[in-house]
């Protein structure tokens, strides 16, 4: 829907969402009309450079053709039905993850965070089954980024600040340790530990990603003591650091990993997959969803994962965020630059409001985001170029002085 076509002004359409909509987020002053390919344009046809792709969702381009295809093509068919008939789109697709990422089993879900609801209540009940009613803690990272609802902000190490404020006790069974620490993590387990849960990545916590001997000391860890390792990969998942799957960056495998944001190409959906043996803990009634697996999301993610393979996106991403991380260092005030693949943070010295360089790259039509006081974060479509990274940093290089405190 166009603004030309509602016979509104933007401010009118600000004020709409101004009185009705309950509001929790920043709004941009920017009206994102239509979107193709790294750009997005506004009401008046102006492009701005887009190196959020809707906080990594859209990795084969806005709008990609073969997606809204599939879309198109799948709406006209069956557009939602229950879960009990079989659909052709849930099918192929659970066949083409599974296969693509060495995994057995997937299951579906609107969204990140339920995904990772899906995997914690997976470990626990295989825990609980396996080894007896106390065997549910799980140990996660601090400072780590797992979602909103109420399992996993539990999750998400961030205690008495971050998205756990004001919303009174959380879920029992959680302890956290510091990331890229292995001892700290064999430490916070108990003999009731039946997980440890990390992001290859932590994105949200400031893009950090985890030392190969963390990782794989994890995985060794686990395998020793008979737990399972759970790999948060809503972010990271589907080419976006260099490697269809984070972690196979690092040469080892999950127990469960979940996914959403890449994989649905513009469309809603989450997933986990897991092993054969601890996909058993989910059986009739124990899990469910209405709309998760719904047709047309299934119809899109199947049409962008075959985007992102066809196009080796994968081997992009991996390029072109070693030559964006290198320009990157160019930038004024900058004091580290962190990155796998195109998933790359910014980290400049204390006189920097990273908030304030959003504001300004805002300006000059580059969409970014920022983490905290200090550092910004960009996760642009992987089909960019380095004629686009070289436009970005030109931005910054404008954008980062008119943000000194």
């Amino acid at each position: 829907m166009k603004l030309k076509d509602t016979g509104l002004t933007k401010d009118q359409i600000k004020g709409l969402v101004d009185k009705y909509m309950i509001e929790t987020y920043e709004r941009m002053d920017f009206l994102a009309e239509t979107a193709k390919d790294q750009y997005i344009y506004d009401e008046n046809g102006e492009a701005y450079l887009d190196f959020y792709a809707g906080i990594a969702v859209n990795s084969a381009g806005n709008c990609n053709e073969k997606v809204v295809a599939a879309v198109k093509d799948q709406v006209g068919d069956i557009m939602h039905t229950f879960n009990y008939p079989y659909t052709i789109p849930q099918a192929l697709l659970a066949e083409k993850v599974c296969t693509t990422i060495g995994m057995d089993k997937i299951f579906y879900q609107n969204s990140g965070t339920e995904a990772n609801e899906a995997m914690i209540k997976m470990a626990r009940k295989y825990g609980i089954e396996k080894y007896g009613p106390n065997k549910y803690h799980i140990v996660t990272a601090k400072m780590g980024f797992h979602g909103r609802t109420f399992g996993a902000m539990s999750a998400t190490g961030q205690p008495g600040n971050g998205c756990q404020v004001g919303f009174g006790p959380m879920t029992y069974g959680f302890s956290y340790a510091p990331y890229n620490d292995l001892e700290a993590f064999k430490n916070a387990c108990t003999e009731n530990t039946i997980a440890i849960m990390v992001e290859p990545v932590q994105g949200e916590g400031g893009v950090h990603p985890a030392t190969k001997e963390f990782l794989c000391g994890l995985r060794e860890f686990c395998d020793e003591k008979g737990m399972l390792l759970l790999l948060d990969e809503v972010q990271t998942g589907w080419c976006r650091t260099g490697a269809v799957m984070s972690y196979m960056n690092y040469g080892i495998k999950p127990d469960i990993v979940s996914m959403a944001k890449a994989l649905g190409g513009g469309m809603p959906i989450g997933a986990i997959c897991a092993t054969e043996e601890v996909a058993k803990a989910f059986t009739a009634g124990s899990h469910g969803t209405t709309f998760g697996g719904h047709p047309v999301s299934c119809a899109a993610a199947l049409a962008e994962v075959n985007e992102l393979l066809d196009r080796d996106l994968a081997g992009n991403a991996k390029k072109m965020g070693d030559y964006f991380s290198e320009k990157l260092k160019e930038l004024p005030f900058v004091k580290e630059v962190r990155h796998q693949g195109l998933l790359v943070g910014v980290e400049f010295e204390s006189n920097v409001d990273a908030v304030e360089v959003k504001h300004e790259a805002l300006h000059r039509h580059l969409l970014i985001t920022a983490i905290g006081a200090s550092t910004i974060r960009m996760v642009p479509p992987l089909i960019i170029t380095e004629e686009d990274c070289d436009k970005a940093v030109a931005i910054l290089k404008e954008a980062v002085p008119a943000a000194v405190k």
